[in-house]
């Protein structure tokens, strides 16, 4: 490999130096311009910086901050002196915090101002760079630098999973495979011309991909320092982003805001990529009502399988609402199981699969003849397209018939008064488990809650339908925006014991 397969290398070449790359748009209205020229020559002032601060290849550097210029500038220099910058999610508890820092070894952590002071105290040791002050000034050393040609094992950067079944765990991402992936997708998007929102945070693949993509199309992106959605419909406005991404919790939340919706126009939306949660029939449809132009593409990826896994029907067929898509032509694809080969455990093997965990040896989810295992299981129709059903993890079992919260929730929000739904298990004495839920209601009434009930009754096995449902203003949100199953159950528990 040469310094040009450097991930932190993705840049455009061929990309006007002049024209502006990232721009930084912060709630109280202040905005960061960095053009292609200034992204390239303060990368290559991190990578400079990092090496006179006596940190060498195979180093790890920590990020813990809010979406910004900076952030995505340290990430691209870190990666171009051969240094692994592990994007830590700000908003795991201090306890994990610590153990994130502990296990990836961080030798140098770059924060904001708001997360400086909340460091955990087994931070103390590690010195400390502002990314929002005189700290980063400091750092850049400006001047040329000669990228790091990685080798093909080498990991360009560490992402850690959101833990949710116990300790994150860290991925191992090669600049190879990141490099496949970004450069993959420019065909297949292309993003020249368009203005890219990224509101997701950066230590989540969806946005980190996204931003090396746009980097390796020469468009440009609207970072947001983190997903509000009000300033997101501002930024919309203010910037006519043309192409946004998104989890679907996050569209429900920005469709409530009637009245900022209502001031708004978003017809220069042309499309809308939404993926980590499932997207259903009725989100669809309201989406296009607020975004009359905008093709929705309902995506599938994970950390340690990278966003490349299904698109386009090679025929041309259209993607059923609801589906995922059709393999990918450089994905091999397949479903394990009792259900196999229709439906079942999602497996794939692609260019842009992780390298392993990170002091896990023995925790690989890679298969003996090389396919990653996602815990997803998907359904597949006739024609090819494969849908998704739901997490091996959340399958829950009620009176000896297997439940997938989704496809309840899916029930639950076709009903016309329902925008968002989340459905759980709690223990049985006869059952050994049984469903309970909670609703977001566009309008919340008295007896929905029956009326709810009886609806799953008719349009679902009677196994299925929630014994009990609790109508809310809002769902809980974990730190990727997707709805935090666990704070959900914890609510219904709460809402049992009151009872």
């Amino acid at each position: 490999m040469s310094s040009a397969d450097n991930l932190g290398m993705i840049i455009d070449p061929t990309m006007d130096p002049a024209k502006p790359l990232l721009i930084g748009y912060g709630f109280d209205g202040s905005e960061t311009i960095l053009t292609a020229g200034d992204l390239d020559r303060m990368a290559a002032a991190v990578a400079r910086g990092l090496r006179r601060c006596g940190l060498r290849r195979g180093d790890r550097i920590g990020i813990l901050a809010a979406n910004s210029p900076a952030y995505f500038t340290v990430f691209l220099g870190a990666m171009r002196a051969g240094i692994v910058p592990v994007p830590i999610n700000h908003k795991f508890p201090p306890a994990t915090i610590a153990f994130i820092l502990g296990d990836s070894q961080i030798q140098l952590l770059f924060c904001d101002g708001e997360r400086a002071r909340e460091l955990p105290p087994e931070a103390g040791g590690i010195p400390a760079v502002a990314l929002d002050g005189i700290g980063l000034d400091a750092l850049l050393d400006f001047g040329s630098f000669d990228a790091v040609s990685p080798d093909p094992d080498e990991a360009a950067m560490i992402l850690y999973t959101s833990g949710s079944t116990g300790r994150p765990k860290g991925v191992l991402l090669s600049h190879a495979a990141h490099r496949w992936v970004a450069e993959t997708r420019v065909g297949e998007y292309n993003l020249r011309d368009e203005r890219v929102l990224i509101a997701a945070p950066l230590y989540h693949m969806n946005a980190l991909a996204l931003s090396l993509l746009v980097c390796a199309s020469g468009s440009t992106a609207v970072l947001l320092p983190q997903f509000q959605a009000r300033h997101y419909i501002a930024a919309i406005q203010r910037y006519r982003c043309g192409w946004l991404t998104a989890v679907p919790p996050m569209i429900a939340m920005m469709l409530r805001e009637t009245d900022a919706l209502a001031d708004a126009d978003l017809s220069h939306v042309g499309t809308i990529r939404m993926g980590s949660a499932p997207l259903n029939e009725k989100l669809v449809a309201q989406t296009h009502r607020v975004l009359p132009n905008a093709r929705v593409i309902n995506a599938y990826g994970t950390t340690e399988g990278g966003p490349v896994v299904f698109g386009e029907h090679p025929q041309g067929l259209p993607i059923p609402v609801g589906a995922i898509g059709y393999p990918h032509p450089e994905v091999r694809v397949r479903l394990v199981g009792p259900g196999a080969p229709n439906q079942g455990v999602l497996q794939i093997s692609s260019p842009g699969m992780m390298l392993g965990y990170l002091n896990r040896a023995g925790a690989s989810p890679i298969t003996e003849d090389g396919f990653y295992d996602t815990g997803d299981v998907f359904h597949r129709d006739g024609d090819g397209f494969h849908s998704f059903v739901g997490r091996v993890d959340d399958m829950f079992v009620s009176g000896g018939e297997n439940i997938f919260p989704s496809e309840v929730e899916a029930v639950l929000e076709s009903h016309g008064d329902v925008l968002q739904a989340c459905v759980v298990p709690v223990d049985d004495e006869i059952k050994g488990t049984k469903p309970m839920a909670l609703v977001v209601p566009k309008q919340a009434r008295p007896n929905l809650e029956q009326e709810l009930k009886r609806y799953v009754l008719a349009n679902a096995p009677a196994y299925q339908h929630p014994r009990r449902i609790w109508i809310v203003d809002r769902l809980p949100l974990a730190a990727t925006n997707k709805i935090d199953r666990a704070a959900v159950r914890r609510i219904v528990q709460e809402r049992l014991a009151e009872t």
